[in-house]
């Protein structure tokens, strides 16, 4: 592995690694931790399974979180502010409507940082580093973040870290846009979720504090189907999934599969939650990978996680990290030909 130039921010050099196995390549930017592009032999050769960009200036100007690391805190944060041990913070205000509420971590984030990047040769790993100031994006303290990479056959696996200074919310999520056809939409992609409740939104996509049944929606993937069966009607879905707290994490929580190429792609987590997007509104302007132009259902996250909009539920698990409890995420995907 060695890293490459692949572009300047700033006066700062953005570069590039790439990881590869028998089964897989994938390439890691140190510009917000992004995973640029994954490659994987299907049945009609090889093929990019994410949704990514050969320019730097792609991703300045025209991403939606594509392949980042997103936080301090992911998902959305109502009215931008939370309070903490008896004082009130103010976020970055950068969503809904006229832009009052704060997303994936702000303007900025961690997804649009140049962090300090590892390469070790003989573990097979990435490490990147960041330290967040105390301030940024209105949050409180400074954290020391770091994102591992490694590729073990056709699983790529990362472990996210995030040890502060002081009390502070921590809520982390990789925010991969998968298409396992390789272009097209993801509307023929099979879907299987091990969830049987999720968290209802309002018309604004912020929780309304509760949890409800997939029985009888379109969210319901209990049973694997097509997003073309559960959603005829093109509603999308951008929606919390609640995990079982005592299921196996062995276990994968997440399946998909794509009938035109054979690929399928498994995905384990030790989060409670993970907010599944299908992009059912999202256009680019910038073209994507080899020229490739990302339009509405283009791709879809699975972005494991805590709950949206915790720090107003405290009645969910605590997104709170300490110096004694700072944070951990371990996430595994695998996609390889079934």
């Amino acid at each position: 592995m060695k890293k490459k130039r692949f572009g300047d921010l700033n006066g700062k050099a953005v570069e590039e690694v790439v990881l590869e196995s028998s089964d897989a390549a994938v390439s890691i930017l140190n510009y917000g931790c992004v995973t640029r592009d994954w490659r994987v032999d299907g049945s009609h050769g090889t093929l990019p399974v994410i949704l990514g960009f050969d320019s730097l200036a792609a991703y300045v100007h025209h991403a939606r979180g594509h392949g980042a690391i997103v936080g301090r805190v992911a998902n959305r944060t109502a009215n931008a502010c939370f309070k903490l041990e008896g004082r009130t913070y103010t976020l970055t205000a950068n969503d809904g409507p006229g832009l009052k509420h704060h997303l994936h971590g702000g303007l900025e984030g961690l997804g649009r940082r140049i962090w300090e990047m590892e390469v070790d040769t003989a573990a097979g790993t990435v490490q990147l580093r960041y330290r967040s100031p105390d301030g940024e994006e209105g949050y409180p303290g400074t954290v020391d973040f770091s994102v591992m990479y490694r590729l073990e056959g056709p699983k790529l696996i990362c472990e996210l870290t995030g040890l502060p200074d002081r009390p502070t919310p921590i809520n982390l999520a990789h925010h991969n846009y998968f298409n396992l056809g390789g272009d097209g939409t993801i509307r023929d992609h099979v879907l299987w979720i091990d969830a049987e409740e999720y968290t209802p939104v309002d018309d604004e996509l912020i929780p309304l504090g509760n949890f409800a049944p997939v029985e009888g929606t379109h969210f319901d993937f209990r049973k694997a189907r097509s997003i073309n069966d559960s959603d005829p009607k093109r509603l999308g879905l951008d929606h919390n999934y609640i995990l079982r707290s005592d299921r196996d994490q062995g276990k994968h929580v997440v399946f998909s599969s794509c009938p035109r190429t054979g690929l399928e792609l498994q995905v384990w987590t030790d989060q409670p939650g993970i907010q599944v997007f299908n992009a059912s509104e999202m256009v680019i302007e910038a073209a994507g990978l080899e020229g490739r132009r990302y339009g509405r259902f283009a791709g879809i996250c699975f972005e494991a996680q805590h709950f949206p909009d915790s720090l107003h539920n405290p009645q969910w698990p605590s997104i709170i990290r300490t110096p004694e409890n700072p944070y951990f995420q371990r996430l595994e995907v695998e996609i390889a030909r079934g």
